[in-house]
């Protein structure tokens, strides 16, 4: 939730406090001048300096140290508009200080809270005219000397310099985020590689570029032998991990252009694109020996092997699901005919069968 301390309520305390130290800070000169002219009392120039100074990081640490911080710093903001309104009407109204301190006010508001926070923004700036008034009463300066323009230079260019790269730095994050997000959502969390629904699309676009450029291609299905005996044996834990070893062995084995998917439980999917057959069945013998050799030494007596279904694309494939069953086909045959062995699909190279028994 937004409110945790350990969730985005402290990075939203922590987006806000360098705007509010810049723009309270450039601000305090804006109405500093502005005020002189009317001879404001001394704890009024005080409560000016305390809000310019030092608000900024009293209103961090009020917010990082709460049990909510998300809304901690959403009444720090309501006590900026408050006061906004309170110098707006301290200084008589005058056009160009007013609308610069809210003006920034208001973009504080609705970068951080939209349309909700700007309106209850509006209200506490409100709040602080009336304030304002019944302490100093009533006034109205329309007359902008050259030292207020000036003093209000800093705050019309610095300040949505400030407030532009802080959204800029978000938008940053989000966009990672977003990234990090999608690849999530296209890898399986075990292994790492592409997850059943994202290698089917992957298919689906190799299917149609073979078809429309009459390029070579084979997939591969791949099943650990006797998975459910070794989960049984060694735990759910091993099984896991020999899991994640297959999928590293992909990695180290296949070339940057094939495609590695779990296919789901103990079965995983490779798209060889521009590959022939006697490439596809060197490049998964090569596959099955790696494994057959993998040793734990905490495991002695732990062996994987692998059977492993070959079909090639042909023009003769009515669909990706067709071929995809041509490979299915072809690794039953493989476990049926006594596993740890790669073998092709028998319409695919007309009767060439391709074994290799351990």
């Amino acid at each position: 939730m937004m409110d945790k301390r350990s969730g985005k309520g402290l990075s939203f305390v922590k987006r806000i406090y360098l705007p509010r130290i810049i723009g309270m800070g450039i601000g305090l000169f804006s109405v500093m001048a502005a005020v002189a002219p009317l001879s404001p009392p001394m704890w009024a120039w005080l409560l000016l300096l305390f809000n310019g100074l030092f608000w900024p990081h009293a209103a961090y640490l009020w917010a990082i140290r709460s049990a909510t911080p998300y809304q901690a710093e959403q009444r720090n903001l309501l006590l900026d508009s408050l006061m906004g309104g309170f110098w707006t009407a301290t200084m008589q109204f005058n056009p160009l200080p007013s609308v610069t301190v809210l003006s920034m006010m208001t973009m504080n508001n609705v970068a951080a809270g939209g349309k909700r926070l700007l309106v209850r923004g509006v209200l506490a700036q409100l709040a602080g005219m009336l304030l304002a008034t019944l302490v100093f009463g009533p006034g109205l300066q329309l007359n902008a000397t050259p030292l207020q323009v000036y003093a209000c230079l800093p705050m019309l260019t610095l300040y949505p310099l400030a407030l532009g790269w802080v959204c800029y730095q978000l938008a940053i994050k989000l966009a990672e985020h977003k990234r990090r997000l999608s690849a999530l959502s296209l890898t399986d969390s075990l292994t790492g590689l592409l997850n059943h629904g994202a290698w089917k699309d992957l298919l689906q676009v190799r299917f149609q570029t073979c078809q429309q450029q009459q390029q070579h291609a084979v997939i591969a299905l791949i099943d650990i032998d006797h998975f459910k005996t070794i989960n049984d044996t060694f735990g759910h834990v091993v099984g896991d991990c020999v899991l994640r070893q297959m999928s590293e062995e992909l990695k180290r084995n296949l070339r940057d252009v094939d495609q590695a998917g779990r296919y789901g439980g103990d079965e995983f999917c490779v798209i060889l694109p521009d590959t022939h057959e006697a490439q596809a069945c060197q490049a998964m013998e090569r596959l099955r020996e790696r494994v057959a050799n993998y040793r734990n030494p905490q495991l002695p007596h732990l062996r994987i092997s692998l059977s492993i279904g070959l079909s090639a694309f042909h023009a003769d494939l009515e669909s990706p699901e067709h071929w995809l069953e041509q490979a299915d086909k072809a690794l039953y045959t493989a476990k049926h005919a006594g596993r740890d062995q790669v073998n092709f699909a028998q319409s695919e190279a007309a009767g060439l069968r391709l074994a290799y028994p351990d």
